[in-house]
């Protein structure tokens, strides 16, 4: 298959927990592989799948933002992917990052592009290992190749709002008391968040609603079989909070709390 031309490119001689020769290669360089970014059925709940301003980036971002896409590959094995992950520039010129999150940057991101400029900042926003190779150190990978991609487009930092792989095992904790939580080691107890601290990273703030999905009853009862008919908070299995249910109004709403991280690079 040969060296991707730029310098994300990232061959692992030897054996990599049964991964032989991988590849880590921005779509910008790679376009064949685009294919591939979509061979990652269930790796989210199917909820998190609605978010109304996902389209915004996820909608053309294989074209729109193709050097701020990461996909890895084993090279001995090429027909499918290892990994995949995404970011994109916003601009943002306020000392503290937005509450907003996740949606903030798909918006800033999204009016920046339309209007022709790069943003300040640039934000990782997915990173997706294939569900059969977590747990192989592969997230850390991704994060290294990230904060070295942004490194090589000219950004001194590299900013994600983290979505703590754990936090849904306690929907009713609030974020900032569980995103402090620490091991002895003095690293976080949840895992996503550890992988970015042992990375070099830095936590900053909670974003307090940095995903809002909104839908009616029937939606969220398709998406997660739940019954979705009293009044009040219900738990869902694989939210980080609880969601908002109103009978009267046909509604419920997901506001998703996570975790902003700073890495400098």
């Amino acid at each position: 298959m040969g060296r991707a031309r730029n310098s994300l490119a990232t061959p692992v001689c030897g054996r990599h927990d049964g991964l032989v020769d991988l590849l880590i290669a921005t779509l910008a360089d790679r376009p064949d592989l685009a294919p591939l970014l979509d061979g990652f059925d269930g790796a989210w709940p199917e909820f998190m799948r609605h978010d109304p301003l996902s389209t915004l980036y996820y909608g053309d971002a294989h074209e729109a933002f193709a050097e701020y896409v990461l996909i890895a590959i084993d090279r001995d094995d090429a027909d499918r992917p290892v990994a995949k992950g995404y970011s994109a520039p916003f601009s943002w010129q306020r000392d503290e990052l937005p509450v907003g999150g996740w949606d903030t940057v798909l918006l800033c991101a999204t009016g920046d592009r339309l209007a022709g400029r790069r943003g300040n900042r640039i934000s990782a926003l997915e990173i997706n290992v294939r569900p059969d190779l977590r747990g192989k150190g592969l997230s850390a990978l991704m994060v290294d190749a990230m904060r070295r991609n942004a490194a090589r487009l000219g950004f001194d930092s590299l900013v994600a709002p983290v979505r703590p792989s754990g936090k849904h095992q306690h929907p009713e904790q609030p974020m900032a008391e569980y995103a402090a939580l620490t091991r002895d080691d003095g690293l976080p107890v949840d895992p996503w968040l550890r992988v970015h601290v042992r990375a070099g990273a830095r936590i900053v703030r909670v974003a307090p609603r940095s995903m809002t999905i909104p839908g009616t009853l029937d939606e969220w009862r398709s998406w997660t079989g739940l019954p979705f008919d009293v009044t009040g908070l219900v738990i869902v299995p694989q939210a980080l909070a609880r969601v908002h249910c109103d009978v009267a109004q046909d509604q419920a709403i997901y506001v998703e709390p996570n975790v902003w991280v700073e890495h400098r690079v």
